[in-house]
């Protein structure tokens, strides 16, 4: 399973450089070529795509890694430090992006900007339909496998989707006549780039704090257990998100008449019928509680 994790990983990541340095170069040449600030700064961000994609791959590698003596619990939880730098990053690119269209509106130099080409709009709109299919190719392998860092990473896909709709806007109001709507489109891009970044920051600290899992989940974790013969009741269970896995506590009641042997057989059937049922759970630790049936 963690093989499979790792692997999946690797070849979204990989196809994402790929896609990322060959839409950059293109970008850069219909930038130049074309007299547009706009798609020559939208290359800018495509390659910085990479760097992320390396931050992905790192954070993963890691994460994959199997228990060890300094960690016992495993190395889940980096990835989710992956997930933090990106939404970072993510965070930065969107205020970058906002402090330069807010500096051209208020500097009020529209008539100053050159006039871009043909080549730049059809430089945007390819990079549009290319990173919107990379969000979902990405988007869709990142909850397959449940990674935080691969979903952060789709979504600065779809912010280089968002700068690329801002720089299309740009470009065909400034052949228009009116070059403040490059501006004005990359303010309200802004604002959708942060709020991205922070349902990422947010899902990764969840993930890190051990908050409990959703309600849904742990009502089927008990009446998973209580569909076992012998329990006769449940009187705690206690779960705890570790990166993409969970950690559970469960204390169960069973018949104080029965052996050690067989409230242990109970205990053990249960503890293998949840980890079996449930993939997400890494461990369970079941204690059984004597009562009178």
């Amino acid at each position: 399973m963690e093989n499979q994790f790792e692997k999946v990983a690797m070849k979204v990541s990989f196809v994402s450089i790929v896609a990322n340095l060959i839409l950059s170069a293109f970008k850069l040449f219909a930038g130049i070529f074309a007299h547009s600030g706009a798609m020559i700064s939208d290359a800018v961000h495509s390659a910085s795509d990479v760097f992320s994609t390396f931050v992905v791959i790192v954070g993963i590698k890691i994460a994959s890694k199997a228990s060890d003596k300094e960690h016992p619990y495993g190395h889940e939880r980096m990835e989710c430090v992956a997930a933090i730098i990106l939404a970072t990053i993510l965070c930065i690119t969107g205020l970058g992006i906002g402090s330069s269209a807010a500096a051209t509106i208020v500097s009020g130099k529209y008539n100053e900007l050159a006039i871009p080409g043909r080549l730049a709009l059809v430089a945007a709109l390819c990079s549009i339909l290319v990173k919107e299919a990379m969000f979902w190719y990405t988007k869709i392998h990142a909850k397959r496998i449940d990674s935080s860092a691969l979903m952060a990473d789709a979504w600065h896909h779809r912010s280089d989707a968002l700068s690329s709709i801002g720089a299309i806007i740009g470009i065909a109001g400034a052949r228009l006549g009116y070059p403040v709507m490059d501006a004005a489109a990359s303010l309200v891009i802004c604002l959708f780039i942060i709020k991205a970044a922070y349902e990422i920051f947010q899902d990764a600290i969840d993930k890190m704090v051990d908050k409990a899992c959703d309600d849904a989940t742990e009502e089927g974790l008990k009446q998973c257990a209580l569909g076992h013969k012998g329990v006769i009741g449940i009187d705690l269970l206690r779960t705890r998100v570790f990166g993409n896995k969970i950690y559970v506590d469960l204390e169960i009641c069973t018949d104080g008449s029965k052996s050690l042997w067989e409230t242990h057989a109970i205990a053990q059937d249960v503890h293998d019928s949840i980890e079996k049922s449930f993939p997400k759970v890494k461990h369970i630790m079941v204690h059984v509680n004597p009562v009178e049936e």
